[in-house]
């Protein structure tokens, strides 16, 4: 194994990752950050505005930039949700829902090809790890609250 921390081998792919599918959005005319919140989007029953930012891990003032970029694109379209007087539902204009599907098809196709380069055992590995760390930090097993007073007060 090389000498390398899980924190560096994780952000480095993901920006790996991240570059190349902005690069490829860009033959798309759009961006990685427009493709994922088109799949974030319920296709049929939209998706609620305050739903989006917690579903994509961003926080509110992003996307709601992103959002407003989008609907100048006329990808998406913002109607009041029927069930919360004051909540919005974001749906995809008949635009958006092309779009999301060249950015589902992007997302397939590397999928498929790393699923075609490793195999089913290292994979299964690799998605227990993946698992394993989001379990540690969403149960705060790696900085507990009462830990870090007490490890910083030199």
């Amino acid at each position: 194994m090389k000498d390398q921390t899980i924190d560096y081998a994780l952000r480095a792919t993901w920006q790996l990752v991240a570059r190349m599918y902005n690069e490829e959005a860009k033959n798309f005319g759009t961006t990685m950050a427009v493709g994922f919140t088109l799949l974030s989007i319920d296709p049929k029953t939209g998706t609620p505005s305050t739903a989006l930012g917690p579903k994509m891990g961003m926080e509110a003032t992003s996307l709601s930039r992103i959002l407003k970029s989008m609907e100048e694109k006329e990808l998406i379209m913002r109607k009041p949700n029927p069930e919360d007087g004051r909540g919005v539902l974001i749906f995809l204009t008949p635009f958006g829902l092309e779009k999301r599907k060249d950015s589902k098809d992007v997302v397939l196709q590397f999928n498929e090809i790393v699923k075609n380069n490793v195999s089913e055992t290292h994979l299964e590995g690799f998605f227990h790890v993946v698992d394993t760390i989001h379990e540690l930090i969403s149960e705060k097993k790696i900085y507990p609250k009462d830990s870090i007073n007490n490890n910083h007060s030199e």
